[in-house]
């Protein structure tokens, strides 16, 4: 039986956390579209003010996946959640109850903290789904994801300038 562990990353986890993303980018069919750097990572996940934690998941001592995650808010709750913004195993430890024991982690974060939603996307396709849904995770059917970057996010930002100071 495989020994796991899970524990806070630190700053020297940072080029490993850098090749988990990158391993992930890659499992989710967009190799090129990391731009994060190690300099990146260190300074939003270890500074002031921190924008994100991560936990490591270790199999026999070796690390073998983590989760990235952020606090976010509900107005509706009136308390802090977590964004799970990054989740991921190397091939060679999944099936080893890794995956699923990074997910209980953060949920035993969730509660030790106060906070009162664990929440997450996953692309449609992605068989991490069933993973998810077995857990207890539902889908939320009504609600649909929206985002937006680069030149658009700069338009709609120059826009609200000059909307406030007309």
């Amino acid at each position: 039986m495989k020994k796991l562990e899970i524990r806070a990353a630190t700053p020297a986890d940072v080029p490993t956390i850098l090749r988990f993303v990158r391993e992930l980018a890659a499992f989710e069919r967009q190799p090129d579209a990391v731009k994060a750097s190690e300099a990146d990572l260190l300074r939003d996940g270890f500074g002031e003010p921190r924008r994100f934690e991560a936990r490591i998941g270790l199999v026999d001592g070796v690390p073998a996946g983590f989760t990235l995650f952020f606090p976010t808010y509900s107005t509706w709750e009136g308390r802090p959640g977590i964004w799970l913004e990054d989740l991921y195993v190397t091939p060679e430890a999944r099936g080893t109850g890794l995956g699923r024991a990074l997910v209980a982690d953060l949920a035993a974060l969730a509660v030790e903290r106060g906070f009162r939603r664990l929440d997450l996307s996953v692309l449609d396709w992605n068989p991490a789904r069933d993973f998810y849904e077995k857990l207890g995770i539902k889908r939320l059917d009504s609600w649909l994801q929206y985002r937006v970057t680069g030149e658009a996010l700069r338009a709609l930002a120059a826009s609200a300038r000059s909307a406030i100071s007309s």
